[in-house]
């Protein structure tokens, strides 16, 4: 374990720059993903894709193993270093990320993408249980805020920089360039972040087997409503990260720098917004009444569905920048409040595991259906909707953010009840 005699959380300054390092590392994890949609057209071309078919690219063959091996990786973090996990996680999907470049067909795309999966699997519930390491309960919702700005960031620049190296070289060398970039990260990371060392023997990692956490998560109706409603709003979130930089170029007639800047615009300003908001939100009002990390995801959620319904349906893009700016910040809202809460379900040393529960469900169900049924939604409305079947698609959809609002509501009394100091 890579974790000094003594606590590296007591050390001035020391969880501001871990917390840092953690941001880098996510910018990168959103980064790798973004910068696929924003090259849709030209990899669609190139070879020679279907809708469906990029769909299953960038949401299906990302999701079954990202899903799946998470829990796992979380558990070995849990019982490991958690540092460790985490700098290796950004070396194996940064390496996929770079082979995508090499692509040369639909299954080797579709595989290389299983494969950038498979190490992001490895990042996120890790970095969750550091935060809540190295940051006291109440300040914790902003931290996982802070860390989850690297969501907006990274999805902006996947398509600043996605549309710029395209229009400037080709496609792949987007991803060539990504993937160095992130080799060169890891090393760093783990020379600089350290693990806080755990609990007693008693309470450790080793009383904690995944049996253990599961049954604690099992019996508290929080977890559930959380996750499938986190899941309902990810499902759109996945599927418009995915799909909107056409559905841009087929409002408005952008070429692919001009929607990399309208859409890097509306991630960056107004998914840094969302994210800070709910994070300080939630610091705020959950002193007084836990329910709120339920209460204002589900506020967001209600609001987002229509907000982004008018923003597509609207043929003015002066008219749809502010229209889509707003619920682009209350769509990814929830990530302080509800991170926070999947962590206060469970004992400290079971966070992790209970992360990488919670993402498990989360990202099978958003990401590995949210952009595989927009493309299979834009291809059976073609008949009755020609050419905006996808921006259609993409509206019917809006429906999964009020039902993942309503799951939200329903939780709140639940988060009460189950929440762990």
């Amino acid at each position: 374990m890579n974790a000094p005699a003594s606590n590296p959380a007591s050390r001035p300054g020391y969880p501001g720059v871990v917390l840092a390092m953690l941001l880098l590392v996510y910018t990168f994890n959103f980064l790798d993903r973004q910068i696929l949609g924003i090259l849709a057209k030209p990899i669609m071309e190139d070879l020679h894709l279907t809708k469906t078919e990029f769909g299953a690219i960038g949401g299906l063959a990302f999701a079954i193993l990202y899903s799946v091996l998470g829990v796992p990786l979380a558990y070995l973090a849990d019982r490991t270093s958690r540092s460790g996990v985490i700098a290796g996680a950004l070396a194996v999907w940064s390496a996929f990320t770079g082979l995508c470049g090499a692509a040369t067909g639909y299954w080797q795309l579709f595989l290389f993408r299983l494969g950038v999966g498979v190490g992001e699997a490895g990042g996120v519930a890790p970095s969750y249980a550091v935060i809540s390491d190295y940051f006291p309960p109440e300040r914790r919702a902003r931290a996982l805020a802070i860390y989850s700005l690297g969501i907006p960031i990274g999805l902006a620049l996947g398509t600043l920089l996605g549309a710029y190296i395209a229009a400037w070289v080709n496609w792949r060398a987007a991803f060539i360039t990504m993937g160095v970039i992130g080799l060169v990260i890891a090393p760093i990371f783990r020379w600089v972040v350290r693990d806080v060392p755990r609990a007693p023997a008693g309470e450790g990692p080793a009383g904690a087997p995944v049996s253990a956490v599961f049954g604690i998560l099992a019996g508290k109706p929080a977890f559930w409503l959380l996750a499938f409603g986190a899941s309902c709003s990810s499902l759109c979130g996945y599927g418009l990260a995915l799909w909107t930089p056409l559905v841009l170029m087929g409002n408005f007639g952008f070429d692919l720098v001009t929607t990399g800047q309208f859409m890097a615009s509306l991630l960056l300003i107004g998914g840094t917004a969302g994210v800070f908001a709910g994070g300080w939100f939630a610091d705020r009002l959950g002193k007084g009444d836990r329910a709120w990390y339920a209460w204002l995801p589900a506020i967001a959620w209600l609001l987002t569905a229509p907000l982004f319904a008018v923003g597509f349906l609207t043929s003015n893009p002066w008219i749809a920048w502010p229209l889509l700016l707003i619920p682009n910040g209350l769509n990814i809202l929830w990530l302080g409040p509800v991170t926070t809460a999947v962590q206060h379900l469970v004992p400290q040393h079971m966070r992790a595991t209970a992360s990488g529960s919670f993402l498990l469900i989360n990202n099978l169900i958003g990401m590995g259906l949210g952009p595989l049924l927009m493309g299979y939604l834009s291809e059976e409305l073609k008949s009755s909707y020609g050419a905006e079947a996808l921006r259609y698609g993409a509206v019917f959809c809006l429906g999964f953010y009020v039902i993942a609002g309503i799951l939200a509501l329903l939780a709140a009394r639940h988060v009460r009840k189950g929440w762990v100091d």
